[in-house]
């Protein structure tokens, strides 16, 4: 049987997959394109998160992610006029993807014995960096370059959840309540129109 985190992270590889397929139809992309940017929205920042941690990724030993990036393909395909016709679909995908991404590779993270603060960047890194790669294969500026709060959320999220573990609580209540954190303040943020401070440059070199 699957361990709670193996089903978050499959859950959120699936949501992140359907991000990054939905944003390639919009594209015009073709299948095997839409397929590229699905998987590399997936697994791209757990294969980065790894390749710092020096372990293997899971997707070079369990087929099941390239499987599930297939699955999303499938659902992208035969819903594709109703995935159209709501607009905030890519947005509660992003959203939830984000949110399990996180708290997946915090978990990891700790369970390979690496300090909090390593665990909380190791969690950034799991669910902010997949949004790039997909971003930057579909020609758009990644959203965490934006002010929209996307890459912070994974922080308070991931001290969330270190907090949680801290209090005692069981791991998988602590990995909900920080994904649900993560979720939460993503929502809040782009509800309400909250942004981080803009660093302001020298208007004269902006010009130049």
């Amino acid at each position: 049987m699957p361990s709670f985190v193996q089903i978050l992270d499959l859950i959120g590889t699936f949501a992140f997959a359907i991000s990054g397929i939905r944003l390639a139809s919009a594209k015009r992309f073709d299948w095997f394109g839409a397929y590229v940017v699905g998987l590399a929205t997936a697994v791209g920042g757990g294969t980065i998160r790894d390749l710092l941690l020096d372990v293997t990724p899971p997707w070079m030993t369990d087929p099941m992610y390239l499987s599930c990036t297939a699955f999303a393909m499938f659902f992208v395909i035969v819903f594709s006029k109703y995935l159209i016709h709501l607009n905030n679909t890519f947005f509660i995908f992003d959203s939830i993807g984000l949110a399990l991404f996180t708290v997946v590779g915090a978990s990891k993270s700790l369970a390979l014995g690496y300090p909090f603060w390593v665990a909380i960047i190791m969690g950034s890194i799991t669910g902010a960096a997949g949004g790039v790669l997909r971003d930057v294969f579909i020609n758009e500026i990644p959203l965490i370059f934006r002010k929209e709060i996307y890459a912070m959320a994974c922080v308070i999220g991931g001290l969330a959840y270190w907090a949680c573990l801290r209090l005692g609580m069981e791991s998988y209540v602590s990995e909900i309540i920080g994904g649900s954190v993560v979720f939460i303040v993503r929502i809040l943020a782009v509800k309400y129109k909250i942004t981080l401070p803009i660093l302001k440059g020298d208007p004269e070199e902006e010009s130049n």
